[in-house]
């Protein structure tokens, strides 16, 4: 079986409240980027256990603690399956806030299920992938969608940038999620995200915010400078997606001169 993880690019992002449990509550738009993907290899193995293999990008971590393998051991704590064999190649960038990771262990969840012919219920599977991680839920439908919890909570949403062109751009650094979070300051919104996002997409600009941009881009000037450059080539909006590095700008249809960005990771498409 070879599935094909795609990532995501977050419009908006809220940190509305820190939680006993040590996670945050947040409100965020997240939105499918259909091209940037990962490759997924699972097959069946007799030997009742789960092998490991990965190329392309590194991902910095040891085997076991992969998020596809754990992703495998949580499937495995509430179904019984046998073992497999899995390779993972890397195409998605890391540390961008693309949640390629997350669409990884969703896409395990999803290939063992159809695999070993276990008849989960989407619910189901959103509710096991909340186990593995908090951006997880999200992949196994999608689609355009309000997240709000942690991020196990979904809801559709009206409205989208359909028919635009999508520019990511992703410097040489990264920022981990321990270090955006250390910087934000927890409120709760006056607009819901919801129905800004349903407005027209000029005036996005200044009305859906990324918490995250204020301490990021104050340590991070380069992926400040990004944004400033997207706008600057024409973008109608642009945003850190996520708790970054990678930068989007959403164009019209058609393809912008970037020159600014060459040496950094660059992906476009159109947005459907």
């Amino acid at each position: 079986m070879l599935l094909f993880p795609n990532c995501k690019i977050n419009i908006g992002l809220r940190v509305v409240a820190k939680r006993t449990d040590g996670y945050h509550d947040i409100e965020t738009v997240m939105y499918p980027v259909r091209g940037l993907c990962d490759a997924l290899e699972i097959l069946p193995d007799a030997t009742d256990d789960i092998s490991f293999t990965s190329s392309g990008l590194e991902t910095g971590v040891d085997p076991e603690r992969n998020i596809c393998v754990r992703a495998y051991r949580a499937f495995r704590e509430a179904c019984p399956i046998g073992g497999v064999r899995m390779h993972l190649h890397k195409t998605i960038p890391m540390g961008a806030g693309l949640g390629g990771g997350s669409a990884d262990a969703a896409l395990t969840i999803k290939g063992l299920a159809e695999l070993f012919g276990v008849p989960l219920t989407a619910e189901q599977m959103i509710r096991l992938a909340a186990q593995v991680g908090s951006d997880v839920p999200f992949f196994i439908d999608g689609r355009p969608t309000l997240v709000t919890g942690r991020g196990e909570i979904l809801a559709p949403v009206a409205g989208s940038p359909i028919g635009h062109r999508l520019v990511i751009v992703k410097p040489d650094e990264s920022v981990s999620t321990a270090e955006a979070y250390a910087g934000v300051a927890p409120a709760r919104p006056e607009s819901r995200l919801g129905d800004l996002f349903g407005l027209p997409l000029r005036q996005w600009k200044g009305r859906i915010v990324n918490d995250f941009e204020t301490s990021v881009f104050r340590i991070h000037p380069t992926i400040a400078a990004i944004k400033e450059e997207l706008y600057r080539a024409g973008a109608l909006y642009a945003s850190m997606s996520g708790s970054g590095s990678a930068v989007y700008g959403i164009f019209e249809e058609r393809t912008p001169d970037l020159p600014a960005f060459e040496g950094m990771f660059v992906y476009q498409e159109d947005m459907i």
